[in-house]
């Protein structure tokens, strides 16, 4: 039996970078439940009006600033919405070309091109779409989530010898590696687990390089025995599974850095754990953390 796990990140692993913290998440499931679970995303994306659409929570998550110019925009139709938003972006576009603030220009544009996907639902839709999708998670009783969260304010390079995104592969590998090998031993049943990952060119090539020296060494915790190959990279636009690792990495992260716990709750029954006790997520931080992670 084999056990898919997808990857995803969220925050930026440079220091200081843009964020506080960096975040990658797993989610495991069966290789039997794989269709099951493509079938149920797709099902959420069609109520949704999103068949064809990436679910990239951040993105989603976002107050569209357009709207709230067009008057009575949640009565309009989805055609109607679309127009009038981007009526309204194409005038400003155009208005920002003429400036001589090229990146605020540039961010535009990227702003622009990464939500007009979601453009005709308003903001209390998106987010009751992301709510639907961890509720799903939620329910998935044969899935796991992993996750290592590091508070890059006591992150020290100089003692890990490993770089930020290298230390949390390492442990998520670990993880999912003890993970496999107690179903293994409680069913009696070889489990085998393949990583999936996010394609980043940045990472890809590392990443691969750091799991063949797992597989020859170990990890600092365990020995790799039960994940096959090195990470599989796929284009996150084409694969639903890797997209709902994404909504699992924003929910730690938005958790983290605000507090916030609406999707969090949501797909917590899912968090790996061992004698009743989360054992799947790891905040790195400073020992006085009081989150629900550390405590």
């Amino acid at each position: 039996m084999i056990y898919f796990c997808y990857i995803d990140e969220s925050g930026t692993p440079e220091i200081p970078g843009n964020t506080s913290h960096y975040v990658l998440s797993g989610l495991s499931i069966p290789i039997n439940r794989w269709k099951f679970c493509e079938n149920k995303i797709s099902q959420l994306k069609k109520k949704y009006n999103l068949e064809n659409c990436e679910i990239h929570t951040a993105w989603l998550a976002r107050k569209y600033l357009e709207q709230s110019r067009i008057p009575d925009f949640d009565l309009l139709s989805h055609d109607q919405r679309r127009h009038e938003v981007s009526k309204i972006r194409k005038e400003e576009l155009l208005k920002l070309q003429k400036s001589t603030n090229r990146q605020h220009y540039k961010q535009t544009r990227k702003n622009y091109r990464q939500t007009n996907s979601y453009i005709y639902l308003t903001f209390e839709e998106r987010l009751k779409f992301l709510q639907d999708v961890g509720d799903l998670i939620g329910n998935w009783k044969f899935a796991r989530i992993f996750g290592e969260c590091i508070d890059k304010i006591h992150f020290d390079p100089s003692r890990a010898n490993l770089s930020i995104d290298e230390q949390a592969l390492e442990q998520i590998v670990s993880r999912f590696e003890q993970f496999l090998t107690i179903v293994s031993k409680s069913t009696k049943i070889d489990f085998y687990g393949a990583l999936i990952h996010d394609n980043n060119e940045t990472v890809s090539k590392k990443h691969t390089e750091l799991m063949k020296r797992f597989h020859k060494y170990g990890t600092l915790w365990t020995k790799i025995e039960k994940i096959i190959e090195t990470p599989l990279f796929v284009n996150s636009e084409l694969t639903s599974m890797v997209q709902i690792a994404d909504l699992c990495c924003y929910a730690l992260r938005r958790y983290f850095e605000n507090g916030d716990l609406d999707l969090l709750n949501r797909i917590n029954p899912r968090f790996d754990r061992k004698n009743g006790k989360i054992v799947g997520i790891r905040h790195f931080t400073n020992d006085s953390c009081q989150c629900i992670f550390c405590k």
